[in-house]
């Protein structure tokens, strides 16, 4: 069966050999009889999907005992409620640094909880590269630092991350979580829709730090209540138990590659191949991301004009290139490169890509 050069920003392409697994249960999970989407999620079976996902997050990721980890739903834009409404106290200020359009709407929704500040912003930039935070001193009522890791609209990513002390450092991780190696503990919660590198869409992988969830106050909605799910292993209702399975699928397929190292060099090949080829064109092709804040997740670039971009977009899907379409906010081009797309791939884009200047007319 031919597969389709996926370059969707999400949700994004999976693994092959975990949709081949997949589909070889797909009926019978384990001699049960039942499809993993049929399971009780009280049933021993799930209890075993659930628990063993999380221990491979914990293995790849190098997550102490100091932090919880969590399945939940709702996606990365229910977190930017989330966090404010549980760790923003009264009095307290959060802060939070704007780099894109998702760091906006999560300032948006703390604003809706208590006082916030921006540190920092790009915004002038039209988002085109990383602040300098360097010497970062917070009083006593700073509640945390908020921060999004990767910018898939505008194809930027944080190379080195802020250093904190007496203050939570908040990552949003969605788009670029487990492609390259971070100290979980420089951090006092990460969060993550996992359509982009972890799984399907449906669950949120969340990490926070115990002593965090002492400022969840009983007055919050059950479900909004991080202590809630930390209680109950994620089980306090019917999880989506099916994106949970195939989390576990990729997180397994991760570590058989090899883990974060071997994930991390080869998203980083598949950066430098797609990047020289944008910067031989000569101009043809341009990178939307300064040089020292590009992402390697989402490749964002423009050609000279709008009936430029529309033949490309055009002939890269007649040519079989799925999700090159840059974000309709924003227009142009985007190339998601995600754990999941082979580095096969990524030398067939450059190939069309080099083909389609030299024939252009």
């Amino acid at each position: 069966m031919k597969r389709a050069l996926n370059f969707n920003a999400g949700p994004a392409s999976l693994p092959q050999p975990v949709l081949e697994k997949a589909q070889k249960t797909w009926m019978n999970y384990n001699g049960t009889g039942m499809a993993v989407m049929e399971l009780s999620h009280r049933s021993k079976e799930f209890e075993q999907i659930n628990n063993n996902a999380q221990l491979l997050l914990r293995r790849l990721m190098n997550i102490s005992d100091d932090y919880e980890v969590l399945f939940l739903q709702g996606g990365a834009s229910l977190q930017f409620s989330m966090v404010p409404m549980n760790l923003l106290e009264k009095g307290k200020t959060a802060y939070y640094v704007l780099t894109g359009s998702w760091s906006e709407k999560a300032l948006k929704e703390a604003k809706k909880h208590g006082k916030t500040k921006i540190l920092a912003s790009t915004k002038e930039d039209n988002y085109r590269s990383i602040p300098k935070l360097e010497n970062i001193q917070f009083t006593e009522e700073a509640a945390y630092l908020h921060l999004t890791s990767n910018n898939t609209i505008y194809g930027t990513e944080w190379s080195e991350y802020p250093k904190l002390t007496n203050v939570p450092l908040i990552a949003d991780m969605s788009s670029d979580i487990l492609s390259k190696h971070i100290n979980v503990s420089n951090f006092g919660l990460i969060y993550a829709g996992a359509q982009k590198n972890l799984g399907p869409s449906g669950v949120t992988v969340v990490i926070i730090r115990k002593d965090l969830l002492e400022r969840s106050q009983d007055s919050l909605p059950t479900m909004l209540n991080y202590r809630t799910h930390a209680k109950s292993k994620s089980l306090y209702n019917t999880p989506p138990t099916l994106a949970i399975y195939l989390l576990m699928l990729v997180l397994e397929w991760m570590e058989s590659e090899g883990g974060i190292k071997v994930l991390e060099e080869r998203n980083n090949e598949k950066a430098a191949i797609l990047y020289k080829a944008i910067e031989e064109s000569n101009g043809f092709y341009n990178p939307h991301a300064v040089l020292d804040s590009r992402s390697k997740m989402n490749v964002t670039f423009t050609l000279n004009n709008d009936e430029m971009t529309a033949a490309f977009l055009s002939a890269a899907k007649e040519a079989g290139f799925i999700g090159l379409n840059g974000h309709r906010s924003i227009g142009g081009c985007r190339a998601s490169i995600y754990n999941a797309v082979p580095v096969e791939h990524v030398i067939q884009l450059t190939e069309f890509m080099k083909k389609f200047q030299k024939n252009y007319r």
